[in-house]
């Protein structure tokens, strides 16, 4: 039986977990997010969820249902608070630890379950050994986005933390707290009583001057590994599009800028900017794992044009000779392990690069999405079918996908709807010239043509060129005969 190929988003269309936590357990891969709403009005509406995949079968995802509910924490019996993004550890007791705040109240909470898909019931909140909670007293660390690491000798580490670049008003973030970075917060063996005061390990933007962070000041969603004995914490610096890292030889002290693992617009890649993206960007938060001894990095891509529907993607990473980590660019394959078949059915809702005649842009900063394409779906909230989709390609609007082997394919069907009149320009690069043209009828829902590329691994570059928008739903590879 052939195994079923990993696309990005990895999981389900019709799910939307950003901010995600993956972690080997036994012989399943776990992740653990946030949970998003399709369509929603604000971050984090749903309940948390996990999904799973066997090791050596990364295209297998299985939901593992509900594992925790937002009501379940005492602040918030009414369910009116949502909680952000989590963190999971497996202590020294055997039993796993999930921790998450709740908006901003600027408090640690921890859940506590016998298994990594729990169920997971209330456990407390991050508290000094008298009793006081973190984050309530005057001069104390505001807790966001935690990053949890149980060391190889036992001791436990919570990395914590928000970085923002001006004073909000009272009701946003809590004055008289602290926000000068990420900060790193040792803890007993309970998981959940502080045993050493929170140490600064990371600046943010007011305070990266003479740091080596500058331009990659920490803002917010803290991630740690130890990789052959060095400690890499990752996190959103303030340009928030981009998961940054920081490495050092000790847990909670001398930790020194890295560089850019991802980007969700490839900024920093070839030419693109923040000003000219290679696909519409928003904040990013995820962390690495190893699997069967490939190590991978998980973020989180913007949908339905704003930041309140995320779905996680994953790319393959390398470490050089000095264990630096070169910045990897976005793909459809990601955890594929190499490039997609080049036959078979394949949704639009796969691509990397999205944006319009006049380029992409950031989500929150759009104020006129008419002539932007986006990925939406037809489902409502967690509607169990895939069927996302690129809506309202207009002339000169421009979907790609990487990679494909596409040495025996013949011919590519696409799948339309809209009103759109034109062709489709097909090409492998993207300012390539077209190796196919496909005359677009706005009766017609599939269209095809034949496609010939003697390389193997390849990307695929469709154009949309003609009146109209064209909703671009999918397309299938099929070999030459």
């Amino acid at each position: 039986m052939m195994k079923k190929q990993a696309v990005n988003p990895y999981l389900p269309g019709y799910e939307y977990i950003p901010d995600g936590e993956p972690y080997v357990f036994g012989d399943r891969v776990y992740v653990y997010g946030s949970h998003d709403k399709f369509n929603g009005e604000v971050f984090c509406m749903n309940d948390y969820v996990c999904w799973s995949a066997p090791v050596d079968e990364l295209g297998n995802w299985r939901y593992e249902g509900v594992i925790y509910k937002k009501t379940q924490d005492p602040r918030n019996p009414d369910g009116s608070m949502y909680m952000y993004a989590p963190d999971i550890a497996q202590g020294r007791d055997g039993r796993y630890y999930l921790y998450y705040t709740l908006e901003m109240l600027g408090v640690m909470s921890v859940a506590v379950g016998d298994s990594p898909v729990g169920p997971f019931s209330y456990y407390g909140e991050i508290h000094y050994p008298d009793g006081t909670v973190v984050g309530e007293e005057k001069g104390d660390v505001y807790q966001f986005d935690p990053g949890v690491l149980v060391d190889d000798d036992g001791r436990v580490y919570l990395y914590t933390g928000f970085g923002p670049d001006i004073d909000r008003p009272e009701g946003t973030f809590i004055k008289g707290r602290s926000y000068a970075g990420c900060y790193c917060i040792e803890l007993e063996p309970d998981m959940i009583t502080v045993k050493e005061k929170p140490v600064c390990v990371i600046p943010q933007v007011f305070h990266e001057k003479g740091t080596g962070f500058e331009n990659h000041a920490f803002f917010e969603a803290s991630s740690i590994r130890k990789i052959n004995g060095i400690y890499y914490l990752v996190y959103s610096s303030f340009q928030s599009h981009e998961l940054c890292y920081a490495v050092s030889k000790y847990p909670n002290r001398d930790f020194t800028y890295g560089g850019t693992i991802v980007s969700n617009g490839d900024i920093g890649l070839e030419n693109w900017t923040m000003e000219k993206p290679d696909n519409y960007i928003g904040n990013n938060h995820g962390g690495m794992v190893e699997i069967n001894g490939q190590w991978y990095i998980f973020y989180h891509r913007q949908t339905n044009r704003h930041s309140y529907s995320r779905q996680g993607c994953a790319e393959p990473l390398s470490f050089d000779e000095n264990g630096r980590i070169p910045q990897v660019e976005m793909t459809s394959c990601g955890l594929n392990g190499g490039p997609l078949k080049g036959k078979g059915r394949y949704s639009a809702a796969i691509a990397c690069n999205l944006m319009s005649k006049d380029g992409a842009g950031h989500v929150a900063l759009i104020r006129d999405y008419s002539g932007h394409p986006y990925f939406t779906q037809t489902g409502a909230d967690r509607e169990e079918k895939d069927d996302q989709y690129i809506a309202n390609m207009q002339d000169g609007a421009v979907a790609g996908f990487k990679y494909f082997d596409l040495r025996d394919t013949g011919e590519i069907c696409l799948e339309l709807s809209g009103n759109g009149e034109g062709e489709m320009q097909i090409s492998t690069r993207l300012d390539g010239e077209p190796v196919v043209r496909i005359p677009v009828d706005a009766g017609k829902k599939h269209l095809s043509g034949k496609l010939t590329i003697p390389a193997g691994k390849t990307a695929l570059f469709f154009r949309f060129v003609g009146s109209g928008s064209v909703n671009f739903h999918g397309f299938e590879l099929i070999e030459r005969k």
